[in-house]
């Protein structure tokens, strides 16, 4: 069960296992949905058109743009970035989790609404996506930068990226693109959170304790939650890349045109004048399969690692209870 859920047995989740358990399902979802976020990035940051009838950027098409990253950049190019990125999920993934843990049971304990309701999961997951945001912004932006630059790199690792955008553009740089990314993540955490919730309780009764994780029930759901938040909420998406990259546009000169943007209202005009309102939405199918795939497995990992951690502690806690009469 993903929340506070008093009817449960042993209803009260440790932090450190709603933490570790998040850390480990952002891990492996991670490693697993990479190349779907580099093509989303690439096509966020293109200036030109996306479109397979007039080809007039870089790229124009999921499976075209796929082929010109693999022969120009190689395999590897798929996972660019991975070691931030890795950061950023195990990070985000223990810290929202644990905070949703833990906000789901105060709501329990100090208000008088039920704990298990869509509502209470949408403001629950909201806020705690905000906690990992300001938490992991500084990974999230160099996952951004890496993703984003081409060939010659700019950045030979993480250490040489960290050390130089310090030096040349301030330590504000590690959070650009933080206003619209909180803008965007409570509702879109927030949806996630919501629709799974009813997704789960439309296909199924809600399973007994212990046995709710890792089963193609929550893949689902969490697959369809995923498409529903991403749709809604992507313009605040393309708008947070957009401002990540700025002071990064002498790496993106062969990619195509380049922006400069003063802040977030700045960049949302220039995107409607110059690219009209289908700009607010490039990137958006290799976004919805990577947001389908990534919030799926991610609650599918989440109550896989959770159901796991239960069933430990019953045999330790049954295997104890065996022992006791014989060391008497």
């Amino acid at each position: 069960m993903v929340g506070f859920d008093p009817g449960a047995q042993g209803a009260g989740l440790a932090p450190e296992e709603a933490a570790l358990a998040g850390s480990a399902a952002g891990m492996v979802t991670r490693a697993l949905i990479s190349p779907f976020d580099v093509l989303k990035i690439r096509f966020q940051l293109q200036i030109e058109r996306v479109s397979s009838l007039k080809r007039e950027g870089k790229y124009w098409g999921l499976f075209q743009a796929s082929r010109c990253i693999h022969s120009e950049e190689g395999l590897s190019a798929f996972w660019k970035g991975h070691i931030p990125a890795q950061l950023l999920s195990i990070c985000f993934g223990a810290v929202q989790f644990a905070s949703f843990e833990f906000l789901t049971e105060m709501v329990h304990e100090t208000t008088p609404y039920d704990s298990r309701t869509a509502g209470v999961h949408f403001m629950c997951g909201g806020l705690a996506a905000c906690s990992a945001t300001v938490v992991c912004q500084p990974l999230d932006t160099l996952r951004t930068r890496f993703a984003a630059q081409g060939k010659p790199k700019v950045y030979r690792n993480l250490r040489h990226a960290v050390s130089t955008m310090y030096r040349t553009e301030g330590l504000l740089t590690f959070y650009r693109g933080l206003c619209p990314t909180l803008m965007a993540v409570f509702p879109y955490a927030g949806l996630q959170f919501f629709t799974y919730n009813i997704f789960k309780k439309l296909l199924a009764p809600p399973p007994k304790a212990g046995k709710s994780g890792g089963n193609l029930r929550s893949l689902v759901c969490g697959s369809g939650a995923g498409i529903i938040s991403k749709t809604i909420t992507y313009p605040f998406d393309l708008f947070k890349k957009r401002l990540q990259v700025g002071g990064f546009e002498a790496a993106r000169v062969h990619f195509g045109k380049v922006r400069s943007y003063r802040g977030l209202v700045d960049c949302m005009v220039q995107i409607a004048k110059e690219e009209g309102f289908r700009g607010f939405f490039k990137g958006l199918s290799p976004s919805l399969v990577k947001a389908a795939l990534s919030t799926g497995f991610t609650f599918f990992w989440y109550e896989f690692f959770l159901n796991a951690m239960s069933d430990l502690k019953m045999r330790r806690r049954t295997n104890g209870l065996t022992k006791d009469p014989e060391e008497r």
